[in-house]
C-alpha cells in the first residue's frame, strides 16, 4: 500500500495539477483552481476592506461572498449597523471579527484630542462587534515614526488600550493587536510580552501571516504567541518580488503562489490549538477577473490552503 502523501507533497500535486490543465487550455484559469477537501474545523471570513473590484453596497458584498463559498465577513468598524446586520440576517453569514485600524493608529498621537479620538474608535468598534455578534476587533498599536518613537508608541497605545479594557471585559469582545507595517512589535517574543502586560484575557494578537514575511517565518510567530492568537489573516507575500521589485511588491501574488510555506503555518496553528477563522485579506487584484468568479477562486483557494 502506497503510504498517503504528506501536506507538502499534497499542496505541490494541487498545483501541479492546476498547472498542467491550464497549459493544455482546456479550462480557464478560474475553472482550474480544483477545490481540496477542508480537513480542518476553520471558517472562512473575508475582509471587507479588501473587497475586489467596484464599490457596491454592504448587502451586495455579504451576498456575493456567500455565493463565493464564505462563512463570515469582517467588516470595518463605524458603519451603519442597521445595514450591516440586515445583510449578515438575510446572508447568514457570521461576523467573527471587527477592524478599526484607521482608528487606533491615533493612540500614537502626542495631542490629547487625537489620542482620545483613538480611544473613542477603539470603543466604537467593541460596540459594533457587540451588536454584531463578533468575538474580537482588530486593533492597530499606533505606529514609529521619526517624530514618534518606539518608546512613546508604546506608552501611549498600552495607556489607550488599558483604557478600553473595562469596557472590553464588559462587552465580552477581545481587542486582538495586529502586526502592521508600522515599524513596530518586530518580534514574535515582543509582541507576546506587549499582549501579557494588560494582564487581561480582553487582549489578544490579530496574527496577519502576510504582514510578518519579511520580518521572518509565520510558523515561528504562531508558535511563539500560541493561545494569544485570536484571529488569522490570511494573507500571500513573494520575497523573491520583494527583493527584486520593492518591499510592497511583495504582496502582488496570487495565493499558493508566493513563498508562504502554508502547510508548516497550518501545522503550528494546529499545534498551538487555534480553531478559529481564516479571514483572508487579499492584496493581489488580476486586473481581468473580479467580482462573483474572482471571490470564487479566492474561496477556493483557501479552501486548498486550510486543508494543506
Amino acid at each position: 500500500m502506497n503510504p498517503a502523501p504528506s501536506r507538502r507533497q499534497f499542496l505541490k500535486t494541487s498545483l501541479g495539477t492546476l498547472t498542467l490543465t491550464a497549459g493544455l487550455g482546456s479550462l480557464s484559469s478560474f475553472a482550474a483552481d480544483a477545490v481540496a477537501p477542508r480537513k480542518r474545523a476553520m471558517k472562512k471570513g473575508f475582509m471587507l476592506n479588501a473587497f475586489p473590484g467596484r464599490a457596491m453596497p454592504v448587502a451586495k458584498q455579504f451576498q456575493l461572498l456567500k455565493e463565493a463559498g464564505f462563512d463570515g465577513v469582517e467588516p470595518r468598524s463605524h458603519l451603519n449597523q442597521d445595514e450591516v446586520l440586515r445583510a449578515r440576517d438575510a446572508t447568514g453569514l457570521s461576523i467573527p471579527s471587527v477592524t478599526c485600524g484607521t482608528h487606533s493608529r491615533l493612540l500614537a498621537q502626542g495631542a490629547r484630542s487625537q489620542w482620545q479620538g483613538g480611544v473613542d474608535g477603539i470603543q466604537q468598534a467593541l460596540r459594533d462587534a457587540k451588536r454584531y455578534g463578533a468575538s474580537s476587533i482588530l486593533v492597530v498599536p499606533g505606529l514609529v515614526t521619526e517624530n514618534i518613537s518606539y518608546e512613546e508608541n508604546y506608552q501611549r497605545t498600552q495607556a489607550g488600550i488599558r483604557a478600553c479594557i473595562p469596557l472590553a471585559e464588559e462587552l465580552g469582545v477581545t481587542m486582538a493587536i495586529e502586526n502592521v507595517w508600522n515599524n513596530f512589535l518586530m518580534s514574535p517574543m515582543e509582541a507576546a510580552r506587549y499582549v501579557d502586560e494588560f494582564k487581561s484575557a480582553a487582549v489578544g494578537f490579530h496574527l496577519d501571516i502576510g504582514n510578518m514575511m519579511y520580518l521572518g517565518w509565520p510558523e515561528q510567530w504562531i508558535r511563539t504567541l500560541g493561545k494569544r492568537i485570536a484571529k488569522v489573516h490570511i494573507k500571500e507575500f513573494s520575497r523573491k518580488k520583494m527583493n527584486q521589485e520593492g518591499l510592497r511588491q511583495g504582496f502582488q501574488v496570487e495565493y499558493l503562489e508566493g513563498d508562504n510555506n502554508w502547510p508548516a503555518i497550518m501545522k503550528a496553528l494546529d499545534d498551538v490549538g487555534y480553531r478559529s477563522w481564516a479571514i483572508v485579506e487579499p492584496a493581489y487584484k488580476p486586473k481581468d477577473v473580479e467580482g462573483v468568479e474572482r471571490l470564487k477562486q479566492i474561496s477556493e483557494r483557501l479552501d486548498r490552503i486550510i486543508a494543506s
